[in-house]
């Protein structure tokens, strides 16, 4: 009877945690899919993991910044940013832990069967890549103010002291996974968005 009670309980304050933020995110989600939001979101204060098959995109720039957590600490990211990406196969995962409940693993799949999900004007804060890359037109070592063909530094954001950056006409990555603190975007079309959450955390519930 106790364990049962114990159980119940477990089960209602991981309901109070985390149902209002899902249900937001999903309703979000869900928007973005059918192409009904068309506004900038981000994804911040925590890293999650992305993979994809291949991203093509067009007008790219990278500089060195820096991102703070919930916690208020600082971590050095590679901002890579695009005028227009195409993405294949596209899989982000992030972790929430949860009092008592434990680790609990929201993935979002989208970008298959032909249709790629598509973003303007895209920032992402990496921590760390993997990917076979191709450039076009590439020119490395510009400085930050002077990057002309891909997105500048969103404003306000807090630029590595002294960082140089690269640009090119087109990047296309393919066999992609990367750790990232942060996402934004001007638009953002999930084509086939599927949305998930799943107790525990590793690469069976992540998207590796």
């Amino acid at each position: 009877m106790n364990s049962q009670a114990r159980g119940r309980t477990r089960w209602k304050r991981f309901s109070v945690v985390m149902v209002p933020s899902i249900a937001a995110t999903a309703a979000i989600g869900v928007a973005i899919g059918q192409g009904a939001l068309a506004a900038s979101f981000s994804v911040s204060g925590q890293s999650f993991k992305v993979t994809a098959d291949e991203l093509v995109g067009t007008g790219f720039s990278q500089y060195g910044a820096l991102d703070t957590d919930h916690a208020g600490k600082k971590h050095p990211v590679a901002v890579s940013a695009f005028k227009h990406a195409e993405i294949t196969n596209l899989c982000q995962s992030v972790v929430v832990p949860v009092p008592i409940f434990g680790d609990v693993t929201l993935k979002l799949k989208a970008g298959g069967g032909g249709k790629e999900v598509i973003a303007e004007n895209i920032y992402i804060d990496v921590a760390q890549l993997n990917a076979d890359a191709t450039f076009t037109n590439v020119d490395i070592g510009v400085s930050v103010d002077d990057v002309t063909k891909g997105p500048k530094k969103q404003a306000g954001e807090a630029v590595l002291p002294g960082s140089f950056a690269q640009q090119a006409d087109k990047a296309v990555l393919t066999d992609v996974k990367q750790r990232a603190w942060a996402t934004s975007a001007g638009t953002f079309k999930l084509s086939g968005l599927d949305m998930g959450i799943a107790k525990g955390s590793g690469p069976k519930a992540e998207c590796y």
